[in-house]
């Protein structure tokens, strides 16, 4: 991936955002990379009899994005959003896997 300028060096906004689609994709392929975690997620939970949701779990999970939201001064409450909504996708992805495979 090309590095994106800094947001202070784009001079218009054509160059804003070209950088912007840059962070964009960059985003897409961390959701896929991620995504690749969940399948093996699938994989263990089925071997060791677990369910697609652990509660315990997703509150540790947005905690620590919350914290690090806060302390790179991005909105813990975007986050906290975005990470419940990705959690969720991610575990009806691993039940309807678990499921299909019972």
């Amino acid at each position: 991936m090309t590095k994106p300028v800094p947001p202070q060096e784009c001079d218009d906004m054509a160059s804003l955002r070209a950088a912007i689609d840059l962070v964009d994709q960059a985003l897409v392929d961390l959701l896929v990379h991620r995504a690749g975690y969940i399948d093996r997620a699938i994989e263990l939970k089925q071997e060791n009899g677990w369910p697609a949701r652990i509660p315990d779990r997703v509150e540790d999970v947005v905690a620590k994005v919350r914290a690090k939201a806060e302390v790179q001064g991005l909105d813990p409450d975007l986050v906290d959003r975005l990470w419940r909504q990705l959690i969720d996708w991610s575990i009806a992805r691993e039940a309807r896997v678990i499921r299909e495979e019972d």
